[in-house]
């Protein structure tokens, strides 16, 4: 059961929100603690509704009036809860595919990741947005069975209702067919499968592979393909086999090392926490040994940190 850790606030009143945060922008200074106890405390519908209060009362955009007022990290993480969740996905794929070469992890966990509603929206909105269709860009921009792969998870046709186990035996087969039993492999069949069948039925070919040959399906995809299409199959079938598990490694991976990468760890965060975050901070600590809060402790600091552990907290 996915466990969000931002809920649905009941006597909800975006104006009185709206007047709390002008409050907390006016005058000399800002009240950070304030704007972080409302917004970290609203879903992103009523964070759009007291958008629209705080324009209707006071005539001025709040995303506007919230950037004039704040800056560095903190400010960026604000600004991603102010927008629609599809909107900021789609701007975070745009920053994915801008300039010279693609960021394709980025690629990979915002298109790998979602069922068809989602990915339907997100093709409408890039396209609104961004005056070419998602299809078109990802055409232009990558290639080869990697871009295969991802236009083949961006057609928002998955057949979400098929629920026939007893396909899987075959599928699996036929993976192996298409992969390990043969010289090279045939890129397209696994894409065929793992686009087309639903995350319930996925489960059970993997399932079924583990138990004919001897070996998972991840294994067998790490000694048959490399690179970027190496790194998207192993993406696909990890959040298919447990999606909070998969972003846990995802917020993980934007913290190790040296430096953080900040635009990762923001998207995962506020996208996340009306969904499943509750979930994921579990795989998190069972995965790495420590919580979320205390990583993300580590590596961020001051009113950046504060908002990302008020929305991790729940």
């Amino acid at each position: 059961m996915a466990r969000p850790t931002i809920r649905h606030l009941g006597n909800f009143d975006p104006s009185t929100d709206a007047a709390m945060l002008r409050k907390a922008m006016k005058g000399l200074g800002t009240d950070e603690a304030s704007i972080i106890n409302i917004l970290a405390n609203r879903t992103n519908d009523q964070r759009q509704k007291i958008m629209l209060a705080f324009k209707q009362a006071y005539g001025k955009d709040l995303t506007d009036e919230l950037k004039s007022e704040l800056g560095g990290k903190f400010e960026r993480v604000v600004l991603a809860m102010m927008l629609p969740t599809t909107e900021l996905l789609a701007d975070h794929l745009h920053e994915a595919m801008k300039g010279v070469g693609t960021n394709e992890d980025t690629l990979v966990e915002i298109l790998c990741t979602r069922n068809n509603k989602e990915i339907n929206e997100l093709k409408s909105v890039y396209e609104q947005k961004y005056g070419k269709s998602l299809q078109e860009r990802l055409e232009s921009e990558t290639s080869g069975p990697f871009g295969s792969l991802l236009i083949s998870m961006t057609t928002g046709t998955r057949d979400e209702e098929n629920t026939n186990l007893q396909l899987a035996p075959q599928l699996a087969q036929q993976l192996y067919k298409a992969g390990e039993e043969k010289v090279g492999t045939d890129e397209s069949e696994f894409n065929r499968i793992l686009s087309c069948y639903s995350y319930n039925l996925l489960r059970y070919v993997f399932y079924e592979y583990e138990k004919i040959k001897g070996k998972s399906l991840i294994d067998a995809i790490k000694s048959e393909f490399s690179g970027d299409i190496q790194n998207g199959l192993i993406a696909v079938i990890s959040s298919i086999e447990n999606r909070p598990q998969f972003f846990a490694k995802c917020l993980h991976d934007a913290m190790k090392g040296a430096g953080t990468k900040d635009d990762v760890l923001i998207r995962l965060i506020v996208t996340r926490a009306e969904i499943d975050l509750g979930t994921i901070k579990q795989e998190y600590e069972k995965l790495y040994g420590e919580s979320l809060e205390s990583h993300i402790k580590s590596e961020v600091s001051g009113d950046y940190e504060t908002l990302l552990l008020a929305l991790a907290d729940g």
